[in-house]
Protein backbone atom coordinates (compact mmCIF):
# COMPACT_ATOMS: atom_id res chain seq x y z
CA UNK A 1 0.00 0.00 0.00
CA UNK A 2 1.29 4.01 -0.95
CA UNK A 3 -0.13 5.54 1.97
CA UNK A 4 -2.14 8.95 1.84
CA UNK A 5 0.59 10.56 4.15
CA UNK A 6 4.24 9.81 5.65
CA UNK A 7 5.79 11.57 8.35
CA UNK A 8 9.48 11.73 7.54
CA UNK A 9 11.45 11.60 10.77
CA UNK A 10 15.03 11.58 10.55
CA UNK A 11 18.09 10.59 13.75
CA UNK A 12 18.10 14.15 14.37
CA UNK A 13 14.66 14.48 15.88
CA UNK A 14 15.40 11.45 17.79
CA UNK A 15 18.90 12.29 19.48
CA UNK A 16 16.77 15.74 20.29
CA UNK A 17 13.95 14.33 22.00
CA UNK A 18 16.55 11.92 24.03
CA UNK A 19 18.09 15.18 25.46
CA UNK A 20 15.45 16.99 25.97
CA UNK A 21 14.09 13.57 28.53
CA UNK A 22 17.42 13.48 29.76
CA UNK A 23 17.20 17.22 31.07
CA UNK A 24 13.72 16.89 32.56
CA UNK A 25 12.83 20.25 31.28
CA UNK A 26 9.94 18.79 29.53
CA UNK A 27 6.74 21.51 29.68
CA UNK A 28 6.99 24.83 27.68
CA UNK A 29 10.22 26.56 27.82
CA UNK A 30 13.69 27.82 26.20
CA UNK A 31 12.95 25.11 22.93
CA UNK A 32 9.62 26.22 22.53
CA UNK A 33 10.69 29.91 22.80
CA UNK A 34 13.02 28.65 20.00
CA UNK A 35 10.63 27.36 17.93
CA UNK A 36 8.64 30.04 18.14
CA UNK A 37 11.20 32.73 16.95
CA UNK A 38 12.34 30.54 14.27
CA UNK A 39 9.02 29.70 12.75
CA UNK A 40 8.36 33.93 12.77
CA UNK A 41 11.63 33.86 10.76
CA UNK A 42 10.64 31.74 8.12
CA UNK A 43 7.48 33.22 7.25
CA UNK A 44 7.88 36.71 7.99
CA UNK A 45 5.89 37.63 10.91
CA UNK A 46 6.52 39.23 14.09
CA UNK A 47 5.15 37.14 16.77
CA UNK A 48 4.28 33.67 16.88
CA UNK A 49 2.64 31.47 19.93
CA UNK A 50 3.28 27.97 20.01
CA UNK A 51 0.30 25.91 21.04
CA UNK A 52 -0.91 21.77 21.31
CA UNK A 53 -2.90 21.72 17.75
CA UNK A 54 -3.73 22.99 15.29
CA UNK A 55 -7.60 23.35 16.93
CA UNK A 56 -6.12 24.74 19.53
CA UNK A 57 -4.67 27.54 17.48
CA UNK A 58 -7.65 28.57 16.05
CA UNK A 59 -9.64 28.29 19.34
CA UNK A 60 -6.86 30.94 20.70
CA UNK A 61 -6.99 33.36 18.00
CA UNK A 62 -11.36 32.97 17.83
CA UNK A 63 -10.74 34.04 21.78
CA UNK A 64 -8.80 36.74 20.98
CA UNK A 65 -11.08 38.56 19.16
CA UNK A 66 -14.80 37.23 19.24
CA UNK A 67 -17.51 38.08 22.20
CA UNK A 68 -20.18 36.68 22.76
CA UNK A 69 -22.93 36.63 19.97
CA UNK A 70 -20.48 37.60 17.02
CA UNK A 71 -20.24 35.94 13.87
CA UNK A 72 -17.18 34.70 12.41
CA UNK A 73 -17.73 33.40 8.71
CA UNK A 74 -16.02 30.27 7.63
CA UNK A 75 -16.16 28.33 4.27
CA UNK A 76 -18.07 25.37 3.91
CA UNK A 77 -16.23 22.87 2.90
CA UNK A 78 -13.03 22.17 5.99
CA UNK A 79 -12.62 20.33 8.89
CA UNK A 80 -15.26 20.96 11.43
CA UNK A 81 -12.52 22.44 13.61
CA UNK A 82 -12.49 25.65 11.70
CA UNK A 83 -15.97 25.99 12.45
CA UNK A 84 -16.44 24.50 16.43
CA UNK A 85 -13.88 26.58 17.82
CA UNK A 86 -15.84 29.71 17.02
CA UNK A 87 -19.00 27.81 18.87
CA UNK A 88 -16.60 27.12 21.80
CA UNK A 89 -15.56 30.67 21.65
CA UNK A 90 -19.15 31.40 22.58
CA UNK A 91 -19.55 32.90 18.61
CA UNK A 92 -21.79 31.82 15.63
CA UNK A 93 -20.45 30.42 12.56
CA UNK A 94 -22.03 31.42 9.29
CA UNK A 95 -21.12 29.10 5.81
CA UNK A 96 -19.81 30.29 2.77
CA UNK A 97 -19.95 28.64 -0.51
CA UNK A 98 -16.42 27.79 -2.21
CA UNK A 99 -15.16 28.33 -5.66
CA UNK A 100 -15.34 25.15 -7.76
CA UNK A 101 -11.45 25.15 -8.82
CA UNK A 102 -9.64 25.86 -5.60
CA UNK A 103 -11.75 24.86 -3.13
CA UNK A 104 -11.25 27.60 -0.85
CA UNK A 105 -14.14 30.22 0.06
CA UNK A 106 -15.51 32.13 -2.67
CA UNK A 107 -15.50 35.95 -1.70
CA UNK A 108 -18.52 36.82 -3.06
CA UNK A 109 -20.60 34.30 -0.68
CA UNK A 110 -18.76 35.81 2.03
CA UNK A 111 -19.90 39.42 1.15
CA UNK A 112 -23.68 38.39 0.98
CA UNK A 113 -23.38 37.01 4.35
CA UNK A 114 -21.97 39.91 6.19
CA UNK A 115 -24.19 41.13 9.06
CA UNK A 116 -23.94 43.53 11.93
CA UNK A 117 -22.92 40.79 14.40
CA UNK A 118 -19.87 39.32 11.75
CA UNK A 119 -16.48 40.19 13.52
CA UNK A 120 -14.39 37.63 12.05
CA UNK A 121 -13.67 36.01 8.68
CA UNK A 122 -12.05 32.42 8.66
CA UNK A 123 -10.23 31.91 5.16
CA UNK A 124 -8.58 28.39 4.94
CA UNK A 125 -5.95 27.94 2.48
CA UNK A 126 -7.27 24.13 1.84
CA UNK A 127 -5.19 21.45 1.09
CA UNK A 128 -2.42 24.10 0.47
CA UNK A 129 -3.28 26.50 -1.66
CA UNK A 130 -3.97 29.93 -0.90
CA UNK A 131 -7.41 31.45 -0.79
CA UNK A 132 -8.04 34.74 -2.87
CA UNK A 133 -6.82 37.18 0.05
CA UNK A 134 -6.93 40.18 -1.60
CA UNK A 135 -10.54 40.21 -2.16
CA UNK A 136 -11.33 38.90 1.26
CA UNK A 137 -9.05 41.35 2.64
CA UNK A 138 -10.72 44.29 0.55
CA UNK A 139 -13.70 43.16 1.77
CA UNK A 140 -12.10 42.82 5.79
CA UNK A 141 -11.45 46.20 5.49
CA UNK A 142 -14.26 47.66 4.24
CA UNK A 143 -16.23 46.09 7.11
CA UNK A 144 -13.76 46.69 9.90
CA UNK A 145 -13.43 42.92 10.29
CA UNK A 146 -10.87 40.33 11.80
CA UNK A 147 -9.32 38.00 9.10
CA UNK A 148 -8.33 34.71 10.98
CA UNK A 149 -6.30 32.66 8.54
CA UNK A 150 -6.69 28.45 8.89
CA UNK A 151 -3.20 27.99 7.14
CA UNK A 152 -3.44 24.09 9.20
CA UNK A 153 -2.54 22.83 5.40
CA UNK A 154 -0.45 25.57 4.21
CA UNK A 155 3.23 25.10 5.06
CA UNK A 156 5.36 26.91 2.64
CA UNK A 157 2.53 28.07 0.58
CA UNK A 158 2.37 31.40 -0.82
CA UNK A 159 0.62 34.43 -2.23
CA UNK A 160 2.41 36.74 -4.68
CA UNK A 161 5.25 35.32 -3.15
CA UNK A 162 4.42 36.20 0.27
CA UNK A 163 4.12 33.95 2.88
CA UNK A 164 0.55 33.15 4.32
CA UNK A 165 1.91 32.88 7.47
CA UNK A 166 2.70 36.67 7.23
CA UNK A 167 -0.68 38.07 6.65
CA UNK A 168 -3.31 39.97 8.43
CA UNK A 169 -4.29 39.30 11.00
CA UNK A 170 -3.57 35.84 13.03
CA UNK A 171 -3.17 32.41 11.39
CA UNK A 172 -2.86 28.73 12.55
CA UNK A 173 -1.23 26.05 11.88
CA UNK A 174 -1.33 22.44 12.78
CA UNK A 175 1.74 20.14 13.01
CA UNK A 176 -0.71 16.81 12.97
CA UNK A 177 1.51 13.66 11.34
CA UNK A 178 0.02 14.05 8.08
CA UNK A 179 1.01 18.11 7.56
CA UNK A 180 3.95 19.04 5.83
CA UNK A 181 5.67 19.48 9.04
CA UNK A 182 5.06 17.62 12.09
CA UNK A 183 5.26 17.87 16.10
CA UNK A 184 3.68 14.93 16.48
CA UNK A 185 0.76 17.12 17.63
CA UNK A 186 1.04 20.46 17.94
CA UNK A 187 0.33 24.30 15.94
CA UNK A 188 1.43 27.97 15.91
CA UNK A 189 -0.70 30.97 15.44
CA UNK A 190 1.00 34.02 14.01
CA UNK A 191 0.54 37.60 13.86
CA UNK A 192 2.17 41.04 13.50
CA UNK A 193 0.08 42.64 15.97
CA UNK A 194 1.38 42.76 19.80
CA UNK A 195 -2.15 43.13 21.37
CA UNK A 196 -3.46 40.03 19.84
CA UNK A 197 0.19 38.10 20.65
CA UNK A 198 -0.04 39.44 24.13
CA UNK A 199 -3.82 38.43 24.56
CA UNK A 200 -3.13 34.93 22.92
CA UNK A 201 -0.19 34.33 25.39
CA UNK A 202 -2.65 34.53 28.02
CA UNK A 203 -5.25 32.34 26.91
CA UNK A 204 -2.77 29.62 26.00
CA UNK A 205 -1.79 29.45 29.51
CA UNK A 206 -4.77 29.88 31.68
CA UNK A 207 -4.88 33.73 31.70
CA UNK A 208 -1.72 33.71 33.59
CA UNK A 209 0.45 36.94 33.60
CA UNK A 210 2.67 35.56 36.44
CA UNK A 211 2.43 32.84 38.20
CA UNK A 212 -0.78 32.18 39.97
CA UNK A 213 -1.85 35.54 38.99
CA UNK A 214 -5.01 35.28 36.42
CA UNK A 215 -5.81 38.58 34.30
CA UNK A 216 -8.55 36.64 32.22
CA UNK A 217 -9.38 33.01 31.55
CA UNK A 218 -7.72 31.12 29.39
CA UNK A 219 -6.90 27.60 29.11
CA UNK A 220 -4.06 24.78 28.86
CA UNK A 221 -2.75 24.93 25.45
CA UNK A 222 0.53 25.13 26.04
CA UNK A 223 3.39 22.84 23.89
CA UNK A 224 6.11 20.76 25.43
CA UNK A 225 9.47 20.98 24.74
CA UNK A 226 9.75 17.71 23.50
CA UNK A 227 6.98 18.87 20.48
CA UNK A 228 9.15 21.86 20.05
CA UNK A 229 12.67 20.30 19.24
CA UNK A 230 10.79 17.90 16.98
CA UNK A 231 9.62 21.42 15.13
CA UNK A 232 12.49 22.99 15.01
CA UNK A 233 14.24 19.83 13.25
CA UNK A 234 11.02 19.80 10.87
CA UNK A 235 11.23 23.46 10.24
CA UNK A 236 14.93 23.10 9.11
CA UNK A 237 13.52 20.55 6.50
CA UNK A 238 10.27 22.18 5.34
CA UNK A 239 11.75 23.50 2.34
CA UNK A 240 12.87 20.94 1.01
CA UNK A 241 9.70 18.78 1.78
CA UNK A 242 7.39 21.11 0.24
CA UNK A 243 9.71 21.58 -2.93
CA UNK A 244 9.24 17.58 -3.10
CA UNK A 245 5.48 17.83 -2.80
CA UNK A 246 5.33 20.50 -5.64
CA UNK A 247 7.74 18.18 -7.89
CA UNK A 248 5.26 15.18 -7.15
CA UNK A 249 2.29 17.01 -7.65
CA UNK A 250 3.63 18.13 -10.70
CA UNK A 251 4.09 14.55 -11.88
CA UNK A 252 0.95 13.50 -11.19
CA UNK A 253 -1.05 16.72 -12.71
CA UNK A 254 0.61 16.04 -16.00
CA UNK A 255 -0.28 12.32 -16.67
CA UNK A 256 -3.93 12.99 -15.02
CA UNK A 257 -4.35 16.06 -17.00
CA UNK A 258 -4.81 13.50 -19.84
CA UNK A 259 -7.34 11.18 -18.42
CA UNK A 260 -10.73 11.78 -19.72
CA UNK A 261 -13.16 11.83 -16.46
CA UNK A 262 -10.96 12.98 -13.82
CA UNK A 263 -9.46 16.90 -13.54
CA UNK A 264 -6.32 17.28 -11.59
CA UNK A 265 -5.87 20.32 -8.77
CA UNK A 266 -5.99 23.63 -10.26
CA UNK A 267 -3.29 26.40 -9.55
CA UNK A 268 -3.94 29.83 -9.71
CA UNK A 269 -0.75 32.04 -11.35
CA UNK A 270 -0.05 33.96 -8.18
CA UNK A 271 -0.09 31.13 -5.89
CA UNK A 272 2.47 28.52 -4.68
CA UNK A 273 0.96 25.92 -3.67
CA UNK A 274 2.64 23.75 -1.06
CA UNK A 275 0.52 20.28 -1.78
CA UNK A 276 -0.40 19.46 1.56
CA UNK A 277 -3.04 17.26 0.08
CA UNK A 278 -3.50 16.35 -3.74
CA UNK A 279 -7.55 16.17 -4.47
CA UNK A 280 -8.74 15.38 -7.64
CA UNK A 281 -12.20 15.78 -8.85
CA UNK A 282 -13.94 13.15 -10.69
CA UNK A 283 -16.91 13.36 -13.24
CA UNK A 284 -19.52 11.80 -12.07
CA UNK A 285 -21.23 12.09 -15.59
CA UNK A 286 -18.75 9.87 -17.31
CA UNK A 287 -18.30 7.31 -15.33
CA UNK A 288 -20.70 4.22 -14.06
CA UNK A 289 -19.73 4.44 -10.44
CA UNK A 290 -20.04 6.41 -7.53
CA UNK A 291 -16.91 8.31 -5.53
CA UNK A 292 -16.78 6.35 -2.91
CA UNK A 293 -16.47 3.29 -5.04
CA UNK A 294 -13.90 4.72 -7.54
CA UNK A 295 -12.06 4.95 -3.64
CA UNK A 296 -12.28 1.69 -2.28
CA UNK A 297 -11.47 -0.02 -6.07
CA UNK A 298 -8.25 2.72 -5.64
CA UNK A 299 -7.29 1.41 -1.85
CA UNK A 300 -7.91 -2.50 -3.54
CA UNK A 301 -5.03 -1.47 -6.04
CA UNK A 302 -3.03 -0.37 -2.83
CA UNK A 303 -3.18 3.13 -3.40
CA UNK A 304 -4.10 4.57 -0.31
CA UNK A 305 -6.48 7.62 -1.26
CA UNK A 306 -8.75 9.12 1.27
CA UNK A 307 -11.78 11.45 1.31
CA UNK A 308 -11.27 14.90 2.11
CA UNK A 309 -13.97 15.73 2.95
CA UNK A 310 -16.92 13.75 2.59
CA UNK A 311 -19.10 15.36 4.64
CA UNK A 312 -19.60 19.91 4.15
CA UNK A 313 -20.09 21.44 7.24
CA UNK A 314 -23.73 22.20 6.44
CA UNK A 315 -24.92 18.87 6.39
CA UNK A 316 -22.98 17.82 9.91
CA UNK A 317 -25.22 16.99 12.11
CA UNK A 318 -23.39 19.32 14.79
CA UNK A 319 -24.98 22.43 12.54
CA UNK A 320 -28.03 21.63 10.79
CA UNK A 321 -30.01 21.86 14.56
CA UNK A 322 -29.71 24.86 16.16
CA UNK A 323 -27.44 27.14 13.71
CA UNK A 324 -28.01 28.99 10.78
CA UNK A 325 -27.10 27.01 7.87
CA UNK A 326 -27.29 28.29 4.40
CA UNK A 327 -27.50 26.40 1.34
CA UNK A 328 -23.68 26.05 -0.03
CA UNK A 329 -24.65 24.16 -3.36
CA UNK A 330 -20.88 24.32 -5.30
CA UNK A 331 -19.56 22.58 -1.47
CA UNK A 332 -22.04 20.22 -1.36
CA UNK A 333 -21.97 19.31 -4.83
CA UNK A 334 -17.83 18.92 -5.11
CA UNK A 335 -17.65 16.86 -1.59
CA UNK A 336 -19.65 13.95 -3.78
CA UNK A 337 -16.58 14.05 -6.31
CA UNK A 338 -12.99 14.72 -4.45
CA UNK A 339 -10.75 12.22 -3.19
CA UNK A 340 -7.30 12.87 -2.48
CA UNK A 341 -3.79 10.75 -3.76
CA UNK A 342 -0.78 10.41 -1.81
CA UNK A 343 1.94 13.20 -2.83
CA UNK A 344 4.24 12.73 0.37
CA UNK A 345 7.97 13.77 -0.24
CA UNK A 346 8.63 10.03 0.75
CA UNK A 347 7.23 8.96 -2.58
CA UNK A 348 9.68 7.33 -5.51
CA UNK A 349 9.52 7.62 -9.27
CA UNK A 350 7.53 4.16 -9.02
CA UNK A 351 5.20 4.81 -6.80
CA UNK A 352 4.28 8.07 -8.40
CA UNK A 353 4.17 5.68 -11.80
CA UNK A 354 1.99 2.99 -9.75
CA UNK A 355 -0.62 5.81 -8.74
CA UNK A 356 -1.23 6.88 -12.06
CA UNK A 357 -0.93 3.52 -13.52
CA UNK A 358 -3.94 2.74 -10.67
CA UNK A 359 -6.09 5.86 -11.78
CA UNK A 360 -6.17 5.44 -15.26
CA UNK A 361 -7.20 1.74 -14.68
CA UNK A 362 -9.90 1.97 -12.53
CA UNK A 363 -11.27 5.16 -15.37
CA UNK A 364 -10.60 3.05 -17.94
CA UNK A 365 -13.07 0.05 -16.52
CA UNK A 366 -15.41 2.65 -15.17
CA UNK A 367 -15.78 4.85 -17.80
CA UNK A 368 -19.45 5.27 -19.81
Amino acid sequence: MIPIAKPMLTDEEMRDVTDVLKSGNLRQGAKTEEFEKEFCRRVGSRYAIAVNSGTAALHVSYLSLLEPGDEAIVPAFTHISTASTVVYSNARPIFADIDEETFTMDPQDVNDKISSKTKVIAPVHLFGHAADMKTLGEIADDHDLHLVNDAAQAHGTRINGRDVGALDDLNCYSFYPSKNMTTGEGGMVTTKERRLYEKGRLIRSHGQKRKYYHTTFGLNYRMTEIAAVIGLNQLEKLHAFVEKRRRNAEVLTKAIAKIRGIRPPVVKSNVDHSFNVYSVLIDLSQLKCGRDEFVKVLQAENIGCRVHYPIPLTKQPAFVEGFRVDECPRAESISKRILSLPVHPLLKKTDLEKIIEAVELVVDYYRK
